[in-house]
């Protein structure tokens, strides 16, 4: 029996994060590895990316986090093969580390649904590097504009869930609010923002009365909603639609749907749909008990929502199962306990949806929306940062809503 089982932890998101913490807390030794010498908080790209927030703010150094406990070590890596047979993986740069247990939390990419032009055209909003080229472009455009360099600033946002939808209310809000000021140069007719879905509602994991407020919430702060909508192709300065409408985009903002990335076939894992790696009840692999899966890569039988919940449940959940197996404990099925969703259109506007049915909007739901996400920050710095640039740039002065330039 191992009683200090090696653990490598492959991916510093939420679930890779979750299952260190609780696999450090029993003694396990740990390797926790990310291709980033850093962690991202996601919820928050969107802010980074409409220059509300540094990139700074929502990433926290695995080093750091790793150095809370004496048997965690951090190592910065890309996965690139996994050996079942000896245990081992095997990074890009050709060296590699044992493992009793093996965690795979990499998380997933960008999924370009195979639309023509998607990929060359169209700006993701998944991972750091997106946020702040995206956050670029988007300043760019604008001085450009302003300058007479460029015709317009347009820009369409495709995919209505979540990302989209936060991604939409604040740009807007950045159009009517803030450029009237720190460009004064542009006129209102140069800029714009879309959001289009394929569904005829924002928001579909939401109830009805929910999904209506956040379209109303957005239509008030100007973004023009095409839905019922489906992208056809992507074209360099404009998003054409399956009905032959072209709508002019000087930027478009792709935050539709997700993949595993290529790299995860070359393991030698079985995959299921969206590439991801088929489990047990338990989260591991069959035939392969000692490889356990978390987080949005993780194709349980039962799918779960990819959000940040499920994500650090199931990292908890895998910490669990290797500490019982270490001890010859038999593994236990993967339980979610559903907390509730949240979405925020812009300043005072969100919206809440408990699993008990409950409901909340507006500037209550905004509140509790900006303290849980702070509450889920690493580190005292990032909250504090964080808090305060949200009320500065929802209170403060207009000009300094887009203060951040790095």
């Amino acid at each position: 029996m191992v009683q200090r089982p090696r653990v490598v932890v492959v991916g510093a998101g939420f679930a890779g994060l979750a299952a260190t913490k609780e696999l450090a807390r029993t003694g396990a030794l740990v390797a926790l590895v990310d291709r980033n010498p850093y962690a991202t908080f996601q919820p928050l790209l969107y802010q980074v990316a409409t220059a509300g927030m540094g990139t700074a703010d929502v990433s926290y150094p695995i080093r750091t986090f790793a150095a809370r406990w004496p048997n965690v070590r951090a190592r910065r890596a890309t996965l690139s093969k996994i050996l079942p047979a000896e245990r081992r993986v095997v990074f890009d740069d050709g060296s590699g580390l044992d493992y009793d247990y093996l965690v795979l939390a990499t998380g997933v990419t960008t999924n370009w649904l195979g639309i023509d032009g998607a990929r060359d055209n169209a700006l993701p909003i998944y991972s750091l590097a997106d946020a702040a080229a995206l956050r670029r472009r988007l300043q760019h455009h604008l001085e450009d504009t302003a300058a007479g360099r460029r015709k317009s600033t347009h820009v369409v946002v495709v995919g209505a869930g979540a990302t989209g939808v936060e991604m939409a209310g604040t740009l807007a809000e950045l159009r009517r609010r803030t450029l009237p000021l720190t460009h004064p140069e542009i006129t209102a007719g140069q800029t714009s923002v879309t959001l289009v879905e394929r569904f005829d509602f924002v928001l579909s994991p939401y109830k009805p009365r929910l999904r209506d407020a956040a379209a109303r919430a957005l239509r008030e702060r100007g973004v023009q909603l095409r839905l019922g909508a489906t992208v056809a192709s992507v074209e360099p300065d404009a998003v054409v639609l399956t009905d032959g409408t072209r709508l002019p985009s000087d930027m478009t903002v792709w935050a539709l749907g997700v993949t595993a990335p290529d790299q995860v076939g070359d393991w030698g894992l079985p995959q299921g749909k969206g590439g991801r790696i088929t489990l047990t009840e338990a989260l591991n692999v069959p035939g392969h008990p000692e490889i356990f899966v978390a987080g949005d890569l993780a194709g349980q039988p039962d799918a779960l929502p990819q959000l940040a919940q499920p994500a650090i449940q199931m990292g908890e959940h895998v910490a669990r199962q290797i500490i019982a197996a270490a001890q010859g404990r038999p593994a236990e099925a993967f339980s979610y306990h559903d907390p509730g969703i949240m979405a925020t259109v812009g300043k005072a506007e969100a919206v809440l949806q408990l699993s008990n049915g409950l409901t909340m909007r507006g500037l209550p739901a905004w509140l509790v929306w900006i303290f849980v996400h702070v509450a889920y920050l690493l580190g005292g710095r990032n909250r504090v940062s964080v808090l305060l640039n949200f009320f500065w740039r929802y209170i403060g002065p207009r000009r300094t809503a887009t203060s951040v330039t790095q």
